[in-house]
């Protein structure tokens, strides 16, 4: 089948190659019978996953040396979209050769990251992350029947959309990767939110310990203070004369703290900023001087040059230093 045939055109480029060559031509599909496995003195275990929001269902085929616990061979038959046939077969080559012990610990991240090109760009587009959920799943599913427990116990983090089966820890890492915004982004990106929707915020039927509008607001402020850290530390690459006002003092007080402050102390004063305003091309920075400063006549000539100097080379020519 043509990849246009399955995506559309406009679709082209928002799925990896690797994904349209698997889709058609997956590497592992297909079974292993009882008899197969008996003959080479190993462990069949099959395992059913279906994810009932998308009507996608996956089976997992493993066959186990029993004396290492090691996957020697899998296959997989998947009843869903390409992308769940690619999600699969990656999954499936993932598990050969690792310990069942070992094969839990592969994630829907792990799953996605293999489907891509290059290590920068998704392999698919955001409404079909969910598929290497239910590839996550299935391979709990197993391990739990070889190993006798429940596929729940290998559980390390909080499910947070139990319907797409999101955990918080890809939530939090989908929202830094992608600088999401909006609760419908993460819905595109992860499925969260997608189906019951009683996830998103408190209201729906069923209370939740963890909903999507709380995660994004912790997240975006754990993005907007690295953004500021970043600044001040002389880390970011954004002009000075385009950061936010706040950005602009964390800026200077960087600078002032790696260039002048220790000075001024060493001499019973310091400084602090009081304003910064664009003006006639200048960017004003006005300054108040603490202590001994504040009355030394060395304020207004070769302190002030310092600080402007330094203010200038690091961080923009534009600026101009006022006391007042």
């Amino acid at each position: 089948m043509a990849k246009n045939d399955l995506l559309g055109e406009s679709l082209w480029d928002a799925y990896s190659d690797k994904v349209t060559k698997l889709m058609n031509n997956p590497n592992h599909q297909g079974e292993i019978s009882e008899d197969e496995a008996a003959s080479r003195g190993h462990k069949l275990i099959v395992a059913d996953f279906g994810a009932e929001s998308c009507g996608d269902a996956v089976r997992l085929y493993w066959e186990i040396d029993p004396k290492t616990d090691i996957i020697v061979n899998s296959k997989f038959r998947s009843f869903g979209c390409g992308t769940a046939i690619a999600s699969s077969d990656i999954m499936t080559e993932l598990c050969i050769g690792k310990k069942v012990q070992d094969a839990v610990k592969i994630t829907n991240i792990d799953v996605e990251l293999a489907l891509r090109d290059d290590p920068d760009t998704p392999a698919v587009p955001p409404q079909k992350m969910h598929c290497s959920v239910m590839a996550y799943d299935v391979i709990k599913k197993a391990a739990g029947l070889y190993l006798g427990v429940d596929a729940e116990s290998f559980e390390e983090e909080i499910i947070v959309c139990e319907c797409a089966r999101v955990t918080l820890g890809t939530l939090r890492e989908v929202i830094k990767l992608n600088d999401l915004t909006t609760v419908e982004q993460i819905t595109d990106y992860t499925k969260a939110g997608g189906f019951c929707k009683s996830c998103i915020k408190p209201g729906g039927h069923e209370d939740r310990e963890y909903y999507l509008v709380d995660i994004l607001a912790d997240v975006r402020r754990e993005i907007n203070v690295e953004k500021l850290q970043n600044a001040a530390e002389g880390g970011s690459d954004m002009p000075f004369e385009q950061m936010t006002l706040v950005q602009k003092i964390k800026a200077v007080d960087a600078v002032i703290d790696e260039d002048i402050r220790q000075f001024l102390i060493m001499d019973g004063g310091n400084m602090e900023i009081i304003d910064i305003k664009d003006a006639d091309g200048h960017i004003d920075i006005y300054i108040r001087y603490l202590g001994a400063c504040s009355g030394c006549a060395s304020s207004s000539t070769g302190t002030l040059y310092a600080i402007e100097s330094s203010l200038k080379t690091k961080l923009s020519d534009k600026i101009r230093v006022l006391p007042i």
